[in-house]
């Protein structure tokens, strides 16, 4: 009887460590694996310049307690984005630059700097774009996978969700807080700051 399997080879040879499956599967299905790459690394860009910008917003909203909470949940949430879709990079054999000006410079979105003029409108104004940048760059990154990269695809679709879910917690409070108009987001806490319920990595049990 004959040990071949119908996927136990293919055009990878065995022990080549120079090009990689994973990318492989994703041509014969229509992508580029490198341009998706690329846009990962400009897309993941923005997420890391996001946490450190909302770091500074957030501070500024001194005063406004219910509004850091807020802000808190989306700067860890898209410090998780970042370490989730980070090691994707090197799977699909690239790398984050070496130097964190590069990496900045590539960022897909404007960097979400305090105003000059530092009051709650402002802020939740600066908040509220940089979250609408996110939801087109994740939108974008679903569109060139979907198909053809399940993996990619899973990881983008899972943050989009909750990118939309901060575009709807900042209209809300700048609705309010600008206007005065109720425009609920239906936003409920979640169970810790930062929980990232859709991109988080899995944590280690070691309750066992």
């Amino acid at each position: 009887m004959s040990d071949e399997r119908k996927h136990g080879s293919g055009s990878v040879a065995p022990g080549d460590t120079s090009d990689r499956v994973g990318m492989q599967v994703i041509r014969e299905r229509g992508g580029d694996p490198e341009e998706i790459r690329e846009a990962l690394i400009d897309a993941i860009g923005a997420e890391f310049s996001t946490y450190y910008y909302y770091t500074n917003l957030r501070t500024h909203l001194a005063g406004h307690e219910d509004y850091k909470e807020i802000a808190e949940d989306a700067r860890l949430e898209d410090r998780a984005h970042f370490e989730l879709v980070m090691p994707r990079v090197y799977e699909l054999g690239g790398h984050i630059p070496r130097d964190i000006g590069d990496f900045m410079d590539r960022a897909g979105c404007p960097h979400a700097e305090l105003p000059e003029e530092p009051n709650a409108e402002n802020i939740l104004e600066t908040l509220l774009e940089a979250e609408r940048c996110a939801i087109r760059t994740w939108s974008e990154v679903c569109d060139m996978t979907e198909g053809c990269d399940p993996r990619t695809y899973d990881m983008a679709s899972r943050i989009l969700q909750e990118e939309i879910d901060h575009e709807a917690w900042f209209i809300e409070l700048l609705s309010m807080e600008r206007d005065g108009e109720t425009n609920p987001a239906g936003h409920f806490v979640r169970g810790e700051p930062g929980e990232a319920p859709y991109s988080t990595n899995n944590r280690i049990n070691d309750s066992a």
